[in-house]
């Protein structure tokens, strides 16, 4: 089943995509799915692992389920100084 979700990206993430955000359609059932999916067509050099996601501005287990018209960040590892 295809659905629409919307992706927002921070940090190195943002770098390789060229975009903070963007709406797509996928068949991805769950988080880790769609980052798997995105990965591979962008390019991203992140393992999941090392990345948080967050579905509807909750943190949550990359293996929760994808819903449509669902909002999914992923958060990558901050360096500061």
């Amino acid at each position: 089943m295809t659905q629409t979700v919307h992706v927002q990206y921070f940090a190195i993430l943002r770098e390789q995509r060229g975009l903070a955000r963007e709406t797509l359609a996928t068949t991805a059932a769950t988080a880790v799915d769609l980052y798997a999916e995105l990965q591979a067509k962008h390019g991203f050099s992140l393992p999941a692992d090392r990345l948080r996601v967050a579905i509807n501005d909750e943190f949550t287990a990359w293996s929760a389920p994808l819903r449509d018209g669902a909002t999914v960040v992923f958060i990558p590892p901050v360096a500061g100084g």
